[in-house]
């Protein structure tokens, strides 16, 4: 942005050890490692114009969260005697890397090299963690693109009904604490940040496909009253993600203490019961598609935690998923609602496929407006609930 050469060379005028250039060409040149950091959507044009003036031997790496775009571009457009080193912070800008997952990449690069970047990116005090562009792809659309979804959807089948879900005692208390404030979180972030690895990661758009074909089925059977079908589907699910070696007798990610500490709303003396289709359909998705979530908590970011905390709370309490499923079928209660979520997760997942980042963009942003006035408020209590998940696990 060249518009800005001119006031961040006035900024860092007195630090003798940062050159400001006027472009990319200029850092290419100079640099022995190099990091590009931007767009998903924008990394093929973005390293096609600087990528030929790299430096000869020099590191190149990028931070986008899809590698399979950003490896080809580097492959496309970088010298052969380039070492390519990519690597991926699994958390928001908001959140403390300290501990968190970073992953690294050794694309092609002498150990010497992929040792230096280690060194360099060290000072985050984050957890390395060794993966292929390939695996690193799989893993993000296992732990990310589908938890985005799901929220996406909940904001813009709230904004379809016009409602502020804090202003509803339904929707305040416990899990819907954990709904609302990473919807709004979510949406509090620009719209890249999302649609990059949605629509050119290709395990996403599959598995975002399917949540929404979860979404459908599970929506079909409560309207059809298909009680015994919903129930045999919805366990059967539950069965197959959390009754694992490696969770039996496991302490829950999430306590009902911490799901009522941190509330938009005043929370109600007695709960509003609701059947939590977004949970269901999510656990149904794992499910169908084979993914154990636990396999990757490694890697996995503190929005998916909390997500995998909620929906672990409903499934290991045999008691409540009863009660949710006899909601589903006997309370119409959140009918509209969850019409309006079945047409959000559909209309999300038509997105995706189409490859279409203008109409994201606008789906995006046309419920971010809003929900806009509360993002402060939402930030503040999310970042405190994620402190609180981060302790715990």
């Amino acid at each position: 942005m060249k518009d800005k050469f001119a006031g961040l060379k006035e900024e860092f005028s007195d630090r003798g050890l940062v050159t400001i250039f006027e472009d990319g060409y200029g850092v290419s040149r100079s640099s022995d490692y190099i990091i590009y950091s931007v767009e998903a959507e924008a990394i093929d044009r973005v390293v096609a114009e600087y990528g030929r003036a790299t430096k000869k031997r020099a590191i190149v790496g990028g931070q986008t969260s899809c590698k399979a775009p950003e490896i080809a571009a580097f492959e496309r457009h970088l010298p052969s005697d380039i070492e390519i080193v990519s690597c991926h912070s699994l958390h928001g800008p908001h959140v403390d890397p300290t501990g968190q997952p970073l992953v690294l990449i050794k694309h092609r690069a002498s150990q010497q090299s992929f040792d230096l970047v280690t060194r360099i990116l060290a000072c985050f005090g984050s957890e390395h963690v060794h993966l292929s562009a390939r695996a690193h792809d799989r893993i993000t659309a296992d732990t990310q693109a589908v938890t985005h979804a799901a929220f996406l959807s909940m904001g813009t089948a709230w904004r379809a009904n016009n409602q502020f879900p804090w202003e509803h005692s339904r929707y305040v208390g416990g899990i819907e604490n954990v709904k609302c404030n990473i919807t709004l979180r979510i949406y509090s972030n620009k719209w890249h940040v999302y649609a990059g690895l949605a629509i050119l990661n290709p395990s996403a758009k599959q598995q975002i496909r399917q949540y929404a074909e979860s979404v459908t089925g599970l929506f079909k059977l409560m309207l059809g009253g298909h009680k015994a079908e919903l129930e045999e589907r919805i366990k059967t699910a539950g069965k197959a993600v959390f009754n694992t070696a490696g969770r039996r007798g496991e302490p829950l990610l999430l306590s009902d203490e911490v799901l009522n500490r941190f509330s938009l709303g005043k929370v109600p003396k007695e709960r509003t019961p609701n059947n939590h289709l977004s949970l269901l359909a999510m656990v149904d998705c794992w499910w169908k598609l084979g993914i154990v979530p636990y396999d990757h908590m490694i890697c996995s970011t503190p929005l998916f935690r909390l997500w995998l905390g909620v929906t672990e709370y409903l499934f290991r309490k045999p008691a409540l998923l009863d009660e949710i499923i006899d909601i589903a079928i006997e309370d119409n209660t959140f009918r509209s609602d969850d019409l309006e979520f079945t047409f959000a997760a559909r209309g999300w997942s038509d997105c995706v496929s189409f490859g279409d980042f203008s109409s994201y963009r606008d789906r995006f942003e046309k419920t971010q407006s809003y929900f806009a006035p509360r993002f402060p408020e939402a930030t503040r209590v999310g970042n405190e609930m994620i402190k609180v998940l981060l302790d715990r696990t």
